[in-house]
């Protein structure tokens, strides 16, 4: 196989992922919305991680149990920095808040949408910034023209043109 042929099938391979990570993304904030609806958002995110962390679990012991052959380096692992294990938390919040929007008023299109510029505009920051030890890239005018176009998107679904 061609270099540019395997670049293509990975290309398409994580586009494809991001997708389903984004409806997977849509189905938990819908679900736990619902259920903060009726408990409150700090017991829908405690649910949704609760049962996301046996999930998880359950996930490493098959991996494991299919891998087991396969030598581990345990010398990369040990110098893993330990705050990048904090990942947990954003996502945390990233439940409550949607459930709080949700229950809100905002509608789940809108708040997915609006979520999607908060995570273009820290994306862009990083960037700018080399944030979380991504490569420092100046933000551009085409950024720009990407927020500008994400946010008319998000009003057009909020307010119905």
């Amino acid at each position: 196989m061609s270099t540019d042929h395997t670049n293509m099938v990975n290309t398409i391979k994580n586009i494809s992922l991001a997708l389903f990570g984004g409806s997977f993304l849509t189905l938990m904030i819908q679900t736990n919305s619902l259920l903060a609806r009726d408990t409150s958002p700090l017991f829908a995110s405690w649910v949704a991680h609760g049962i996301g962390a046996l999930t998880a679990l359950l996930i490493v012991l098959i991996a494991i149990r299919a891998f087991s052959g396969q030598r581990r380096n345990q010398q990369t692992r040990e110098k893993i920095p330990l705050w990048l294990y904090l990942g947990g938390i954003p996502g945390a919040f990233t439940v409550i808040l949607a459930a709080i929007a949700i229950n809100g008023g905002l509608t789940l299109s809108g708040t997915i949408s609006l979520g999607l510029v908060g995570q273009i505009l820290f994306g862009m920051l990083s960037d700018r910034f080399g944030l979380l030890n991504t490569q420092k890239r100046n933000i551009t005018l085409k950024d720009m023209g990407v927020v500008v176009l994400v946010l008319a998107g998000s009003a057009m679904i909020l307010f119905g043109a």
